[in-house]
Formats: C-alpha cells, sequence, structure tokens
C-alpha cells in the first residue's frame, strides 16, 4: 500500500511513491557503479541506503586496485621507488596539487595535500593568527566543529591570552538555528578581530556560508579570513583564489572518499606566497630540486609546498588521488546540480512526515544555502543516536546523530539514490511516531 505520506507534488507519475523514486534514479543515476557500496543487514534490500558520506565516504571501487599498485612499487624497487616507482614517490604529492586546485578554485602553487585537517589549520594560523593588544579575537561559529573550537582556544591561550576573552562565538538569533549574513558581517567587521575562522558549510546544520561575502568584509575590516572546508569540499563548488581567501584547510575523508583519517589540504592564496610570514619548516618545506643536498637551510618554495614539514606518507596519498581523479572527471557543477535535485526531494518526503511527528529540519530551506545534507531536530524524547540505530538495524538505513537531538542525512550525489531518499523517510515515518 502506497503510504500517503509521499506526495511530492513535482512528481508526475501518480502512481505508488516508491516506483516513482526508481524511475527517477533511471533518468538521473549518479556514479554509483564506481563505488562499494555496503551490504544491508535489514530492510529487506540488498545495500544499504547511506545518508553518513558527510561522516565518511564510500570506497571508490579503483581504491584498492590502485593503492596495491603503489604498494607493490615498494616491493620492487625498494627505496629506489622514490624515483623508479610507477609513480614515483619523491614528486608523488604533485600528482594531487592540480586536481585538487581545481576542485577548490584555486591555483596549483596556492595548493598542497599534506597532513590532517586540525594539523593543517595549525599550521597555517602560525602564519595567519599574529594577534596585537589592539587586534586579537578569533571569530568562528558557536556551533563550529569541537575540533576548530579546540584549535582557536588553544592558539589564542599558546599567545597569552584567555580563550574565553579571545574567541568570539557566533550563535543563531533566538530560536533560529542558522546564522544570518548580515550577523556574521558584523561580528568580523569589528576593529579587534585578527582572524575569521568559519566552516564553509557547518557541519551541524549544513549551513552553506557566505563565503565570499563574509571573507570581503572581513578582510576590508582589517582581519584575516580564513575557512574550514571539511563539509564544503566535494560538495559545493568553491572559488578560494578568486573570492580572495586568506587560507583553508579541508579533509578528505568526508564528500571526497579517500578514506578514514585520510590527507587533507591547505590553501594558501597567492598574495601571500613571498610575503616573508612565519612558518615552521621541516624536510619537505624545501624546494624539490635541492631537497637530497641536504643544507642546514630551508630554499623554501613560493608555493603552498612551502607550508609543508615532513614527506608525504604515500599509500596515504594514493586514495586521496584515485578520488580526485573521480571529480575531475565528473566535475563538480555537475555533481551540485545533481546534489540539488537530490536533496530537494529528500525535502518533499519529509516535509510529508514532518508536521505530525517531533522531527523539524533545521537546515536552510534555500538551495543555495546549503550542500547535501539536511539535519533534523528531534523530539519527544527521542535521542538521535537511538534512532540512528533503529534505522540502521530494522530497516537498513545509516544516517549520522549528533547527541542529543540532531540526525543529519547527506544524499551525496555520486552514489546515493532517490530511492535512498524514499527508504530513509519511510524509515522516519515507522521509527518516529505521530504527535499524540
Amino acid at each position: 500500500m502506497t503510504p500517503n505520506w509521499v506526495k511530492p507534488d513535482w512528481i508526475v507519475d501518480p502512481g505508488e511513491a516508491e516506483a516513482a523514486a526508481v524511475a527517477l534514479d533511471e533518468g538521473d543515476p549518479g556514479w554509483r557503479e564506481l563505488f562499494d557500496i555496503p551490504p544491508v543487514e535489514s530492510g529487506g534490500y540488498p545495500e544499504v541506503a547511506y545518508f553518513a558520506g558527510n561522516s565518511l565516504g564510500l570506497r571508490p571501487k579503483a581504491t584498492r586496485v590502485e593503492l596495491m599498485e603503489d604498494l607493490d612499487s615498494w616491493g620492487r624497487w625498494g627505496v629506489e621507488g622514490h624515483h623508479d616507482a610507477s609513480r614515483p614517490w619523491l614528486p608523488y604529492h604533485g600528482l594531487l596539487t592540480e586536481p585538487a586546485a581545481r576542485l577548490v578554485g584555486a591555483l596549483p602553487t596556492e595548493t598542497v595535500v599534506m597532513n590532517s585537517l586540525t594539523v593543517n589549520l595549525h599550521l597555517l594560523m602560525v602564519s595567519f593568527y599574529r594577534p596585537t593588544a589592539d587586534r586579537f579575537k578569533i571569530v568562528i561559529e558557536d556551533a563550529a566543529f569541537p575540533s576548530d573550537s579546540y584549535a582557536v582556544r588553544s592558539q589564542a591561550a599558546f599567545h597569552g591570552y584567555s580563550p574565553d576573552d579571545a574567541v568570539v562565538r557566533l550563535s543563531p538569533r533566538a530560536g533560529e538555528d542558522v546564522l544570518h549574513t548580515e550577523d556574521v558581517l558584523a561580528a568580523v567587521s569589528a576593529p579587534d578581530v585578527a582572524l575569521v575562522l568559519l566552516g564553509g558549510v557547518n557541519y551541524l546544520t549544513g549551513e552553506l556560508m557566505d563565503i565570499p561575502t563574509i571573507t570581503a568584509a572581513g578582510r576590508a575590516a582589517g582581519a584575516v579570513v580564513g575557512w574550514d572546508l571539511a563539509h564544503a569540499v566535494g560538495n559545493v563548488p568553491l572559488a578560494l583564489h578568486e573570492w580572495d581567501v586568506d587560507f583553508a584547510a579541508w579533509c578528505s575523508y568526508k564528500y571526497l572518499n579517500s578514506g578514514p583519517g585520510a590527507l587533507a589540504g591547505a590553501f594558501v592564496h597567492e598574495r601571500h606566497l613571498a610575503s616573508g610570514l612565519p612558518r615552521f619548516e621541516g624536510w619537505w618545506s624545501t624546494e624539490e630540486a635541492s631537497r637530497f643536498e641536504m643544507a642546514a637551510e630551508s630554499r623554501p618554495p613560493a608555493s603552498a609546498d612551502a607550508w609543508q614539514v615532513s614527506n608525504p606518507p604515500i599509500f596515504s596519498m594514493s586514495p586521496v588521488r584515485t578520488s580526485l581523479e573521480i571529480f575531475d572527471k565528473v566535475g563538480i557543477s555537475v555533481l551540485r546540480e545533481r546534489s540539488l535535485r537530490l536533496t530537494a526531494y529528500l525535502e518533499k518526503l519529509l516535509a510529508g512526515i514532518t508536521s505530525t511527528r517531533p522531527l523539524q529540519v533545521i537546515t536552510p530551506t534555500d538551495p543555495s544555502r546549503r550542500g547535501a545534507q539536511l539535519s533534523l531536530r528531534i523530539g519527544g524524547g527521542l535521542r538521535a543516536g537511538a534512532l540512528a540505530k533503529t534505522l540502521r538495524f530494522d530497516h537498513g538505513v545509516i544516517a549520522d546523530a549528533r547527541e542529543p537531538d540532531v540526525l543529519r542525512l547527506a544524499p551525496v550525489p555520486l552514489y546515493s539514490l532517490y530511492h535512498d531518499c524514499w527508504r530513509a523517510v519511510e524509515a522516519l515515518a515507522q521509527a518516529v511516531p505521530e504527535n499524540a
């Protein structure tokens, strides 16, 4: 029997809702065949409906093959693999630079893949957080990912400031869940702000910030503006160079599907590359041509490579390279278009059940102000973690819970289906009782 809550008005097919979802997949299939989809544990389908790609993306099928090729080079060449491997290790990180730059809208000289996200943020703040007695505050969201909060508070303390005084946390207006751009602009324009460090897409609510407008306002006021793009890269189109962003960092294990703990990326605008900013250095900070001269002093290149410290882990770079090849092949603009369609479809389905259940979508309804994520606030005494377990073990739907009361659903355009969206909403309708 067709559930009467699945009646999105833009689906012409008046037939069964599940059949309508299947028909949409036939006409707009995505690139699911490139990925390994986990098998289902329950729910009557062969594969899970996976909505946690904003936490950990699924594995591309090519990753195992190409990683084994790099591992085999180690066995074949030993130390000579630095120069003689099929993908030599000495310049290996350069294989990732141009595709990463294209994905974030940067010049190759402005882009480097290295370390992990918070390590990169700290290395960049060494250069870009230069507080003075009159200008020392750091602006972040109150709902920033905890690691960002820890990082900026520790940076403030390292420079001798009270974190409670130095860190400005932006909260939504009373009774609201997301920020207003005008409120952000007012905060970043204050004369005592040294650094703005916001999430391009907020991890909790899925709100897409107005990166170019906020960047322009902060820089015009004399602040340095950096961005944490963990939930933005591979999710929405970016133009970091054009937007005049000072610096940015991102991880590669969410929408970039490079595996748990995958190497992260960093961006430094070209105007800073030869500016003499202070910077921590190590072996890979010096220019490649003279690296094996073993000189006592570094000769850093005029590129983001100068922010590298250690030699890169090749077997961790391999999955990132594989993933970036997929994004180069498909294109972020094409992915964004499918993402808008998928997320709108999920939103329509959710609207059919939220009015009679203790469920509220807290992500902006304007498609231009969100990425591939809808966050639900759960009431009725339910906890997000318990609901996520019910969805997984009773229905084969994997979502991401943020305790106590937020459930995040991310229909990822590379591999998610319209049918996955239908399954998720049907599962929620069964798992969350209607209001008494």
